[in-house]
C-alpha cells in the first residue's frame, strides 16, 4: 500500500485486536484524544477502530476528554520496518543468511541499495539513482562516435545531424526526396519531426551546424556536445520517466517490495547496450522505447487507448517497433474478447489507431494539398511503390500529391531494395549465408522464406497473449515475438537487438525477477546481447567504454566473469527459504558460453586472422550470438507457455 509518505507495508484483515483492548482494566493505557480523533496504525495508514466492535468503541469514547491533548501526549511516527527476511512473495533473493543475526546482501547491487530496504520512499532514491545513471551515459558519450573522422559519408553521428539540416531548412513536402545519397531521411515521421525540433534549437545556438549544405561532415566540439546533449536530454524525457512508472506500477501488481522494484530499475537504466548504442555509437533508440515501455504501462493499467497513442507513436519514431506490433495486436484484440465481448472497445482502439497514424502523417499530406493550391511545381522523382500501384492516378488530380509523398516515405521506412541484411548480424539468415550463399536466389524469394519464417516464430506467443490477454505475460511474450522477429525477419540490423533486450530486462521487477533463474537467463541475455554489438563498437572505439560498462554490470548484478556465486548450489536451509538453485542444463549452456565469449575476445585481441578469412573473428561472432538468441527465444516462450497455464 501508498500512502503520501512513500511505500507502506499493508495491515492483514486478520489483524487481532491488541491485548490492551481485549481487558478492560488496561483502557489506562489508551492516549487521551480528542473527540473527532481515530487511531491510526502508524505503517498502515488506516483507521484501527473500526476493527473493534461496537461496545469496546463505547467504552473507549467515554474515556476521551473535552479538552485537546496536552504536547506531551504525542507519539512520534514509528519507523518504518525492514524488509522481511522471507516476504510474502517470491522475488527474494535479495539477502543471504537471513536468518542469522547478521544478514548480508546477496549480490553488489542490493549492497548498493541497502539502506534504502527499511522502506525508504522511492522520491528519496530515485533521484540518486537518476544522478548516477545520468553520469555514466554522459562518460560514454565523451568517447569516439559512430563516423567520427571517417570520411566521406562519415556515419550515424553525420545522419542524425544531416537530418537535423535538411529539416530545419526545407519544407516539408521534400525531407523524403532531398539528396538521398547523402544520409536521406529513412526514418518514420515522428523522427523528422524530433529532428527538426532540435534542428531549430541547435540552429539558434550556432546557425553553422546546420547550414544548408555547407555543414556536411562537420564535427566541432561544441556541435558535439549539444548532438550528445540531445540524447540525454530526449532520453531524460521519454524513456527513463516511462521505465520508472512501469516498474512502480509493475512490481506493485506483483506483490513485489518497493526495494526490489529499485533494484530492478538500476538493473534496466544501467543496460550496456542501450547505454554503448545510443550514446556511444550515436542515436536516439531510447525515445522509441520508452514509448514502447509507456504504451505497456498503459496496458497494465487497462488503459488502451492511451496504449494505442504511444505504441503508434514509437512506430511512427522508429520502424523497429514493429517487432513489438504483433504482440500488441494479438493482447488488445484479445482484451475485445476476453472475458466479454467488448465491440466499443473495439471501435474505440481501432478508431485511435487510426487517428494518430492520420494526425502524424497529416502534415505531409497538407504539404502536398498546399502546393497544388498554390500551384508550386516540384520536380520530384517517381517512387517505386507509386510506378507499380494498380490503379494509374493522373498527375494533375488532387489526390496524387499525397499519394506521392506517403509511396515516397513508405519506401524510405521499409527500405525491401537493400536486401536480406547489410551487415554482419547474428541472426539466422546470415548464419545460414555462412555455410550457404544466399544471394544466388532472388530478392523476392529471400522475402517471401523471411515473411514465412518470421510468422512461423511469432505465432506461438501472439496466440497465447491472444487467448489469455494478462497483462503479467505481455513482458515474456514481447520478448518472444522480438526474439522471433530478430532472428527471422528482413533486414535486421545489430542494434535491433535492444527491443528484446529491454523487455527481457524489465522481467526484473516482476515477482520472481531477482531469483536466480530469472536473473541469470536475463544477465546471460544483456551480457550475450552486449557482446554481439563488439564489433560494431570497436569500429567507433569503443572498446574502453564497452569492457568498463559490461563488466560493472556484470558486477552489480553478480554474474560471470566478475563472479560464479549465482551457479553455485546454495545450502539447504538456503535453498529452502531462496528460489533453489539453478538447473544443471542451465548452468552448463551458459558457462560454455560465458567461455566462449571471454576466448573470443582474447583471439581477437592477440590472434591475427588468416589473410583468406579477414573478419574471421565477426564472423565466429555471428554464430555463437545467433545460437544463443535462438536458445533465449526458445526460454522466453517456455516460460510464457508454463505462465499462461496451458501447462497445467
Amino acid at each position: 500500500m501508498f500512502s503520501a509518505h512513500g511505500p507502506t507495508e499493508e495491515l492483514p484483515a486478520s489483524t487481532s485486536r491488541p491485548a490492551q483492548l481485549q481487558d478492560s482494566s488496561r483502557y489506562s493505557n489508551v492516549p487521551k484524544l480528542a473527540a473527532s480523533t481515530s487511531i491510526t496504525h502508524p505503517i498502515a495508514n488506516i483507521d484501527l477502530l473500526s476493527h473493534y466492535p461496537a461496545n469496546e468503541l463505547c467504552q473507549i469514547e467515554t474515556m476521551r476528554p473535552s479538552a485537546s491533548p496536552s504536547p506531551s501526549s504525542h507519539r512520534p511516527r514509528k519507523k518504518r520496518r525492514l524488509l522481511p527476511a522471507t516476504p510474502p512473495h517470491s522475488n527474494v533473493d535479495l539477502i543471504v543468511n537471513a536468518d542469522s543475526g547478521r544478514p548480508s546482501p546477496a549480490f553488489p547491487l542490493v549492497s548498493f541499495l541497502w539502506p534504502a530496504r527499511s522502506g525508504v520512499s522511492q522520491w528519496v532514491i530515485l533521484p540518486l539513482i537518476l544522478m548516477a545513471v545520468g553520469l555514466f551515459r554522459w562518460s560514454v558519450s565523451l568517447w569516439g562516435y559512430s563516423g567520427q573522422n571517417v570520411p566521406p559519408m562519415y556515419g550515424d553521428f553525420e545522419a542524425q545531424r544531416h537530418w537535423m539540416e535538411i529539416t530545419s531548412h526545407l519544407p516539408l513536402s521534400l525531407w523524403y526526396f532531398y539528396d538521398l545519397q547523402w544520409w536521406g531521411l529513412d526514418y518514420p515521421p515522428l523522427t523528422a519531426y524530433h529532428s527538426w525540433l532540435l534542428g531549430k534549437i541547435g540552429s539558434i545556438i550556432d546557425p553553422s551546424w546546420f547550414a544548408l549544405d555547407k555543414s556536411r561532415g562537420m564535427e566541432g566540439p561544441l556541435l558535439k556536445v549539444y548532438m550528445r546533449a540531445t540524447v540525454v536530454v530526449s532520453e531524460y524525457l521519454v524513456y527513463i520517466p516511462a521505465v520508472v512508472i512501469f516498474l512502480r506500477r509493475y512490481s506493485r501488481l506483483q506483490g513485489t517490495h518497493v526495494w526490489a522494484s529499485s533494484i530492478a530499475l538500476v538493473a534496466v537504466l544501467m543496460q550496456p547496450a542501450t547505454i554503448l548504442v545510443d550514446h556511444g555509437h550515436f542515436q536516439y533508440n531510447t525515445v522509441m522505447l520508452g514509448l514502447v515501455v509507456a504504451a505497456m504501462e498503459s496496458m497494465f493499467a487497462g488503459r488502451m487507448l492511451w496504449a494505442c497513442l504511444f505504441f503508434v507513436s514509437a512506430l511512427c519514431f522508429k520502424q523497429m517497433a514493429l517487432y513489438f506490433a504483433p504482440t500488441i495486436f494479438a493482447f488488445m484484440l484479445g482484451a475485445c474478447f476476453s472475458p466479454r465481448v467488448r465491440v466499443g472497445r473495439l471501435i474505440s482502439i481501432s478508431f485511435i489507431t487510426i487517428l494518430t497514424f492520420a494526425l502524424l502523417f497529416a502534415p505531409f499530406i497538407v504539404a502536398a494539398l498546399y502546393n497544388k493550391y498554390r500551384g508550386i511545381e516540384l520536380p520530384l522523382p517517381t517512387p517505386p511503390l507509386l510506378q507499380n500501384f494498380p490503379v494509374k492516378i493522373n498527375e494533375s488530380s488532387w489526390i496524387f500529391g499525397p499519394i506521392h509523398q506517403l509511396s515516397q516515405s513508405i519506401h524510405r521506412i521499409f527500405p525491401f531494395s537493400r536486401g536480406l541484411f547489410e551487415d554482419k548480424v547474428a541472426n539466422l539468415w546470415c548464419t545460414i549465408h555462412t555455410f550457404y550463399k544466399l544471394h544466388r536466389f532472388p530478392s523476392t524469394l529471400l522475402q517471401q522464406a523471411s515473411l514465412g519464417a518470421t510468422v512461423l516464430s511469432i505465432i506461438t506467443p501472439c496466440t497465447i497473449i491472444g487467448l489469455y490477454p494478462r497483462p503479467g505475460l505481455l513482458p515474456l511474450a514481447l520478448s518472444s515475438t522480438a526474439w522471433g522477429f530478430f532472428l527471422c525477419s528482413f533486414q535486421v540490423h545489430e542494434k535491433s537487438v535492444l527491443l528484446p533486450l529491454l523487455t527481457m530486462t524489465l522481467l526484473l521487477g516482476s515477482d520472481g525477477g531477482l531469483s536466480k533463474e530469472t536473473r541469470a537467463w536475463v544477465g546471460w541475455a544483456n551480457m550475450l546481447g552486449v557482446w554481439t554489438l563488439f564489433p560494431l563498437l570497436r569500429r567507433d572505439e569503443l572498446r574502453v567504454p564497452y569492457f568498463v560498462l559490461t563488466l560493472l554490470w556484470a558486477y552489480l548484478l553478480g554474474l560471470p566473469p566478475t563472479s560464479l556465486d549465482l551457479y553455485r548450489n546454495q545450502s539447504e536451509s538456503e535453498t529452502a527459504r531462496n528460489s533453489g538453485n539453478l538447473h544443471s542444463l542451465t548452468k552448463l549452456v551458459h558457462l560454455v558460453y560465458y567461455l566462449t565469449m571471454l576466448s573470443w575476445h582474447f583471439l581477437e585481441a592477440f590472434v591475427s586472422t588468416p589473410p583468406a578469412k579477414p573478419d574471421l573473428w565477426v564472423v565466429l561472432n555471428v554464430l555463437v550470438g545467433a545460437s544463443g538468441f535462438g536458445i533465449l527465444y526458445l526460454w522466453c516462450t517456455w516460460k510464457l507457455i508454463r505462465q499462461s497455464g496451458l501447462m497445467g
